[in-house]
């Protein structure tokens, strides 16, 4: 009987930190769909600009903060979407047991 209530216990508090995991991946993704939207309005409004103040045949200007924010935007695509399964002792497991 005690056993069954450690058992319990114990898939409980599992559950509960899947679930804080779970949160966490999912406010992540979020943050970055954001980031994402923020970057296109954000970068459309600059090529406009360019475009209508000094047009097409100019210097493309636009490109240097696309080029910055991009990097910084995929690197919070890369931890979303990504960050968790690169360095992840478990897959690392699974995999070279599969390999067997």
């Amino acid at each position: 009987m005690q056993n069954e209530m450690i058992s319990h216990t114990n898939s409980a508090v599992d559950s509960d930190e899947r679930d804080r995991q779970l949160w966490s991946v999912a406010k992540r993704r979020a943050g970055f769909k954001i980031s994402a939207f923020t970057y296109v309005i954000v970068n459309s409004m600059l090529i406009a600009i360019w475009y209508f103040t000094t047009g097409a045949d100019s210097y493309f200007w636009p490109v240097w903060a696309m080029l910055g924010w991009g990097v910084g935007i995929a690197a919070q695509y890369f931890h979303a979407y990504h960050g968790n399964d690169l360095f992840s002792v478990q897959k690392e497991y699974e995999h070279l047991k599969n390999q067997q």
